[in-house]
C-alpha cells in the first residue's frame, strides 16, 4: 500500500462519516416533516366540518334575515295604514265629535244655571 492509497482510503472514511453526520439531521427533518403533515391532516379533518357548518349558517342567517325583511315591510304597510285610517277618522268623526262635546258642554252649562236660578228664586 502506498502513501496515496492510505491518503484515499482515510478520505473515504472521512467522507463516510460525514455523510453519517449530515444524515443524522435530515433523519430528523424527515421526522418533522412527517409531524408536520400528520398535524395538517388532523387540521384539515377538523376544520372542514366546522366550515361545512358555517357555511349552513350562514346560510339559515340569509333566510332568516330574509324573513325579517318580510315582517319589517309589513309592519311598515301596517304602519301607514293605521295612519291613513287615524286621519280618515279624525277629519270624518273628528270635527263633529268637537262639535257635538261642545253643544252638550253649552247644554249642561245652561242647565246648570237654569237649575241654580230657579234655586235661588224659591
Amino acid at each position: 500500500m502506498s502513501v496515496g492509497d492510505v491518503a484515499g482510503l482515510i478520505a473515504a472514511i472521512a467522507f463516510v462519516l460525514l455523510v453519517g453526520l449530515c444524515a443524522v439531521p435530515l433523519l430528523k427533518l424527515g421526522r418533522v416533516l412527517d409531524e408536520t403533515r400528520e398535524s395538517v391532516k388532523e387540521l384539515t379533518e377538523h376544520t372542514v366540518p366546522v366550515l361545512d357548518e358555517t357555511a349552513s349558517l350562514v346560510a339559515s342567517s340569509s333566510t332568516q334575515l330574509d324573513r325579517v325583511d318580510t315582517v319589517t315591510t309589513a309592519a311598515a304597510q301596517v304602519s301607514e295604514n293605521v295612519a291613513a285610517l287615524t286621519s280618515l277618522f279624525a277629519a270624518t268623526v273628528g270635527g263633529p265629535l268637537v262639535k257635538v262635546a261642545a253643544f252638550s258642554y253649552g247644554v249642561r252649562r245652561s242647565f246648570g244655571s237654569l237649575a241654580a236660578g230657579l234655586r235661588r228664586g224659591r
